[in-house]
């Protein structure tokens, strides 16, 4: 009986795990952490691109972990096929830390997957540790098992109606899973003559923010991670740099760019709150904040801060969102001013940056 015929897809009721990689000691490594896993389990195990495609059209996974680098078919060109063979899948990247490796993550989110996992160098067992981690979390939170439906979750209305929204001086946006390519769509839509400052954190690595502001950059805006000290200017677009929390100190008429690698907050570094909180103290309710698809909670204590300051929040979707976490939690905490989908988000900055 072939391994397909003896599996058995809705057995535990578990998310299911399709690993490929053409390294048997990570085949074996990875599938020990998902099977050591109470919430998840493993579908199959493949060595190259060829056979997890064939693999994901016969099992259905709820989730691929896919290495980049493989013979015969690597992950990049592996991962379309995957997901036509398997629409349902999420599809994680499995990418080293290197210029290359963020290079190629950054193509593979723009092509569909929903998010990566940096691999650790070789030997770097503390590395090795914090990817399981990682890995295991994301595979969790990206689940379609895992989302609650929509009639299950408190009614979340925006709560803004009766709150002016005067034109702002200033955006910050934060995001997390999903958050690359939903930068993108929301960067696009924004003027290239905007007037206005743009601060993002993006949870990521170094090197990855390095290539994420490079292709922001492609949006129409200037974009580049952040200096410290640097002076914010008008119509230019700054990225927290990885590991480095991206906050903002008024200094005369303007304002500088600080970054610190102080603990982290919410488990990440760069987070989202202390940029809003920063940048609320400094602008008040000339402040525009925005959430994106994330895991966790990382932004609403700054929402928090930036509705106190007089700001307006924007929210993204459920719906829309890879991971309803980050928005979620500013939405169900009532401190969204709007709630919209995604391709709704750019706009409505435009058209508030056009002041009505």
């Amino acid at each position: 009986m072939s391994a397909a015929a003896q599996y058995t897809p809705d057995a535990s009721g578990k998310p299911r795990v399709l690993i490929i990689d053409d390294s048997a000691v990570v085949r074996g490594l990875v599938a020990r952490w998902v099977e050591g896993d109470s919430r998840l389990e493993v579908a199959a195990t493949c060595a190259d691109g060829e056979q997890g495609v064939r693999r994901a059209k016969e099992l259905q996974p709820d989730l691929v972990v896919l290495d980049v680098e493989m013979p015969r078919m690597d992950g990049l060109t592996a991962l379309p096929l995957i997901l036509k063979a398997a629409p349902r899948a999420r599809v994680i990247m499995a990418s080293t830390l290197t210029r290359k490796g963020g290079e190629v993550t950054m193509r593979a989110l723009s092509l569909g997957a929903a998010d990566y996992a940096p691999k650790p160098e070789a030997g770097r067992v503390a590395g090795a540790e914090t990817y399981r981690i990682e890995l295991l979390d994301k595979l969790v939170a990206l689940s379609p098992r895992q989302k609650v439906p929509s009639a299950a979750r408190p009614r979340v209305a925006p709560v803004s109606a009766a709150r002016p929204a005067p034109r702002p001086g200033l955006i910050a946006i934060g995001s997390s899973t999903g958050g690359p390519q939903a930068l993108r769509d929301v960067m696009s839509a924004i003027p290239r003559d905007c007037r206005v400052p743009v601060l993002i954190t993006q949870h990521m690595p170094k090197l990855f923010t390095a290539i994420l502001a490079e292709h922001l950059s492609k949006c129409g805006l200037p974009a580049a991670e952040a200096k410290h000290n640097e002076i914010i200017k008008p119509g230019r677009v700054y990225v927290a740099p990885g590991d480095w929390h991206m906050t903002v100190r008024r200094e005369g008429a303007g304002l500088v760019t600080q970054l610190d690698q102080g603990p982290q907050i919410n488990f990440c570094r760069p987070a989202v709150d202390p940029l809003f909180e920063t940048c609320a103290a400094a602008m008040g309710r000339n402040m525009l904040a925005v959430v994106l698809t994330g895991m966790g909670s990382d932004g609403r204590e700054g929402a928090r801060a930036v509705r106190e300051a007089g700001g307006q929040v924007i929210a993204q979707d459920q719906q829309t969102s890879v991971v309803w976490g980050m928005p979620g939690a500013v939405a169900e905490a009532g401190l969204a001013d709007e709630i919209l989908p995604l391709k709704d988000i750019g706009p409505d900055i435009a058209r508030r940056l056009r002041g009505v």
